[in-house]
């Protein structure tokens, strides 16, 4: 599946775990980004 159509969640997922990040890392990362996206609404810059 090309990165494109790929979610980002799902790309920062990939990302971390073919760097060898411990999953609780990648729990955090995820939870950020997700805060970052919700507390602008959901906008694109």
């Amino acid at each position: 599946m090309p990165p494109e159509s790929k979610k980002l969640l799902d790309q920062v997922r990939e990302t971390i775990r073919l760097k060898h990040y411990f999953r609780k890392t990648e729990k955090t990362y995820v939870s950020w980004i997700r805060r970052f996206i919700l507390f602008h609404g959901k906008k694109h810059p």
